[in-house]
């Protein structure tokens, strides 16, 4: 078992803060006015398991009318302490700005007095940007017109990806989201005895087998987390939301959340988003064969983030089954069926996915 590599950017934080889980309205008030707005003091909670974000009201120019409710407020975004370097979400929003000069919708972060769109906090190590508001609903399913748009969307924001470099994101790999993950779990003692070693050797597999194909595939910088949930929709159409898990990787990582089913009409919707998605760009159609090792990745991945995320009060209320027997026992049986499938791709040699 390979071990993490401290040279590299890992996407956990080291020093989590008890301000940090306790953020109070006063103390993001104070933020958001020292980069020159000024706030009615009136703000929102909004749903954000990793950092902590607001819905703060504003106070626009006397006799200004706004062009719609949303120009009332801002987003702010605090980022969680130690995850994150400050070169790290500069090339989030890089990545950001990028989009918005190739007119591709998404929701970029506002620049500062200064003209950054970074700042910290006075006396506290905590990044913060703010945003503007965009009202949108998240699709529960996209029908063919709608896979159609998205696809080409999609293809666009990744040859606007492709032209730019991220030199201290993380890079998408079996090493850093299976083997080093695999490595915190053991040496944390994370692991229930009785599925430690069956666990490590499914983990081991299919890193071994499936790091050539990541080594045919060119990564580049890709959303990382484009589920629906981070796709919203208003009257101008789609647009993309939370780039904080911004990444270097395979852009199949993209296109196989947004359809992530094994089903026919998987199958066939996912047809329609790549047709779409190539009239755009180009894709590396040997890379399909990555969509199960993605899967299984994310499953090894999302298991150790809930565990280093244990301290914010926010994890066991929202995971209540994690780290119980019954937990470690269904993922100990989604990594088993996740490695009968990669086999069966590695055994025929086909770039193609396994449809059921």
């Amino acid at each position: 078992m390979a071990n993490e590599d401290v040279n590299e950017p890992t996407p956990w934080g080291a020093d989590e803060t008890k301000f940090f889980f306790e953020l109070g309205p006063e103390n993001i008030l104070n933020a958001v006015e020292l980069s020159g707005i000024k706030c009615t003091g009136r703000v929102l909670t909004l749903n954000s398991m990793e950092n902590r974000v607001y819905e703060v009201e504003i106070v626009l120019p006397q006799g200004y009318r706004p062009k719609s409710p949303s120009e009332r407020f801002r987003v702010v975004k605090f980022y969680r302490p130690g995850r994150w370097s400050r070169e790290q979400i500069l090339e989030e929003h890089k990545f950001l700005f990028d989009l918005e000069e190739y007119e591709i919708p998404v929701v970029a972060p506002l620049r500062f007095e200064d003209g950054s769109s970074l700042a910290k906090m006075e006396k506290i190590e905590i990044w913060f940007a703010v945003f503007p508001k965009m009202g949108g609903r998240s699709p529960d399913e996209l029908d063919d017109n709608a896979l159609l748009r998205v696809g080409r969307l999609l293809g666009r924001m990744h040859g606007s990806g492709r032209a730019g470099v991220a030199n201290h994101r993380i890079k998408l790999t079996p090493q850093t989201y299976g083997l080093n993950n695999l490595a915190y779990l053991t040496s944390a003692k994370i692991l229930p005895p009785e599925i430690e070693s069956s666990y490590r050797s499914m983990v081991e597999e299919i890193c071994r087998i499936s790091t050539p194909w990541f080594e045919e595939v060119t990564p580049q910088r890709i959303h990382g987390d484009c589920h629906l949930g981070n796709l919203l929709w208003n009257d101008r159409g789609p647009f993309w939301v939370d780039f904080d898990d911004m990444l270097l990787g395979p852009p199949i990582q993209d296109l196989w959340l947004l359809i992530p089913g094994r089903t026919s009409e998987a199958r066939d919707k996912f047809d329609i988003l790549l047709e779409s998605y190539e009239e755009m760009n180009r894709f590396e159609r040997k890379s399909l064969k990555l969509i199960e090792v993605l899967r299984a990745l994310r499953f090894i991945h999302f298991s150790a983030w809930i565990s280093k995320r244990w301290q914010d009060p926010a994890f066991p209320r929202t995971f209540p089954l994690y780290g119980t027997q019954r937990y470690w026992q269904d993922q100990l049986q989604d990594l088993r069926e996740q490695l009968e499938l990669i086999r069966e791709v590695e055994r025929s040699g086909s770039n193609s996915v396994i449809w059921r």
